[in-house]
């Protein structure tokens, strides 16, 4: 029950009505018995400066940024993080006193299962499909870790190449682009340690699309992710586990990217498997 001593949190966007985050970030805060509440909150594009302000000005104590505010945001707040700023976009709002600071929890989010499973980054080759906007937490995150290696494969070579170039001063690993179908593409497939798909492709409802991958090409020793999360299951890690791969799909990402801004916001260690049994709950409805 809500108190004149409950502390509020959210989660902002248009449309917002079918974010998880109320229920995967609700069902944390009551198994950690802390008096805090986290709704959804809808904001209009035009409205975004006045509901920063609204915000501030009934002491929330931070909210979650999700489509399209994520990088319009970012202007109005008193600082960014590092990993927000690298990536160019702001998933978390931390208010301290009426000072505003932006975080990138995605990254955490993305490393979360990786390090759950114990699965070794540093000096690993990586494959990343996709140069989208989920790519760049991922690459971010793989490169923060150490790879020794990043490609990425891509239908349109200049989009990869422009996210390279953007991120090369930041690594000493080596990052390299090839087309999907290319020789390149074979053959870091075939040297691939770690396999991220970061398209939209086998997501519900079109569930029996799939990135191109010959899967004879992958070992089976490579790990292979996909952020997709609706379906549990995409047809890209249904074909990863009969080519006998270990696979992880995006729940545990969505998971631990919320746990990590809970974190930031109350100072406690949420449990993510609670956070995990919300999410599919949800999806069940």
């Amino acid at each position: 029950m809500n108190t004149g001593k409950t502390k509020n949190l959210g989660v902002m966007g248009w449309p917002i009505a079918h974010s998880l985050s109320p229920a995967m970030q609700q069902a944390a805060i009551e198994k950690a018995g802390i008096d805090y509440s986290y709704i959804a909150l809808p904001v209009e594009p035009e409205k975004l400066t006045q509901a920063v302000e609204g915000l501030k000005a009934l002491n929330f104590s931070g909210w979650n940024v999700t489509i399209p505010h994520k990088r319009a945001i970012m202007p109005l707040l008193d600082e960014i993080d590092e990993d927000a700023a690298v990536i160019g976009a702001v998933n978390t709002v931390m208010n301290d006193g009426g000072r505003l600071k932006g975080y990138n929890t995605d990254v955490l989010g993305f490393l979360y299962p990786l390090q759950e499973k114990g699965i070794k980054i540093e000096g690993a080759h990586a494959l990343i499909l996709g140069a989208g906007g989920a790519a760049r937490a991922v690459l971010w995150g793989l490169l923060r870790s150490k790879v020794q290696s990043v490609t990425l494969a891509v239908r349109s070579p200049e989009k990869g190449k422009a996210l390279a170039a953007e991120f090369s001063s930041r690594t000493k690993a080596e990052l390299s682009v090839c087309a999907f179908g290319s020789v390149q593409y074979q053959e870091a497939l075939a040297k691939a340690d770690i396999l991220v798909n970061t398209t939209p492709l086998g997501m519900t409802p079109k569930v029996e699309s799939a990135p191109p991958v010959e899967w004879k090409l992958v070992r089976p020793e490579a790990f292979v992710y996909d952020i997709i999360y609706t379906p549990a299951e995409t047809r890209f890690l249904r074909e990863a586990r009969e080519r006998g791969c270990a696979i992880q799909n995006g729940e545990a990402m969505l998971a631990g990217q919320g746990a990590a801004a809970l974190k930031l916001w109350t100072g406690i260690e949420p449990e993510v498997a609670c956070m995990c049994d919300a999410i599919r709950n949800e999806l069940l409805k």
